[in-house]
């Protein structure tokens, strides 16, 4: 048995899990990986993951969260400017499902309400009969992430909680979305209508760097922010009849890997 299925899926492992998932924590592991000590793990790290070193600019690398959160190089994440296409927002493995009855059926892991989710009872119900698409990021992923399509988002709101990994072990045991913490814009898009695009925080993951939160005019493509240490979810709610996905990720039975950028399916 893993190291985290003894943490979920017994007594004594859910004891030893409460601290780990706390705030503190999460932040005394950001603080350790903003050491330069840290650039020793970077290697070894790299290796593990099998991390393309070449793909990405390291020219400014002085701690292991600057390397985890490094940018890539121009080019290799190229952005479709055709208002019709839906994009990816970030690297990661994506799964679909529809909301119905403002909730999210996963097989194999817990039910999440939306309202719960969204903390607004208001705006949840605007995506009855629409789509979330939940982008789980591994610690192999590239961790910066892009706005989804142009449009005005509104002032970012953030919702403190704890820091559940978001690995399959916890998802099937655990309403982690709805636990962890998080961060999201409301965005009004030409193409999509009103949308939702959210950052989870997870286990060693203290901080989701949004560098601007203010209401403003955004743009497909243009970097929204970063995670820093460890793995992490993206969550985009999309209105019922506004977008129209590819046949080969409805269709897919389990996490399907994509890239920032790609193009996920069409105006509905």
């Amino acid at each position: 048995m893993s190291i985290l299925n003894k943490l979920y899926n017994t007594k004594i492992g859910r004891i030893i899990l409460r601290p780990l998932i706390s705030r503190p924590v999460s932040d005394l592991s950001g603080v350790l990986m903003d050491m330069k000590a840290s650039k020793l793990l970077i290697a070894p790290f790299a290796k593990m993951n099998g991390i393309r070193l070449d793909d990405y600019v390291l020219d400014d690398i002085n701690c292991f969260n600057d390397f985890f959160c490094r940018r890539i190089k121009h080019g290799l994440r190229p952005i479709s400017t055709d208002p019709a296409d839906f994009i990816a927002p970030c690297d990661g493995l994506l799964t679909i499902h529809r909301i119905t009855k403002g909730k999210v059926m996963k097989a194999k892991q817990t039910t999440f309400n939306i309202h719960t989710l969204l903390r607004d009872k208001k705006l949840a119900k605007s995506f009855e009969g629409g789509y979330c698409l939940v982008f789980r990021l591994c610690v192999n992923h590239y961790h910066r992430y892009n706005w989804f399509d142009s449009g005005k988002a509104h002032k970012n709101r953030r919702i403190e909680g704890f820091y559940h990994t978001v690995q399959p072990v916890a998802l099937e045991g655990f309403p982690v979305f709805t636990e962890n913490c998080r961060e999201y814009a409301v965005i009004d898009s030409k193409s999509f209508g009103r949308c939702v695009q959210m950052e989870v925080g997870a286990m060693l993951v203290g901080r989701i760097v949004n560098p601007d939160k203010s209401p403003r005019v955004v743009y497909r493509g243009d970097e929204k922010g970063r995670f820093e240490y460890g793995g992490s979810t993206i969550i985009l709610l999309v209105p019922e009849g506004k977008l129209k996905l590819r046949d080969d990720i409805l269709n897919a039975r389990s996490e399907l890997p994509v890239k920032m950028g790609e193009v996920l399916g069409q105006k509905g």
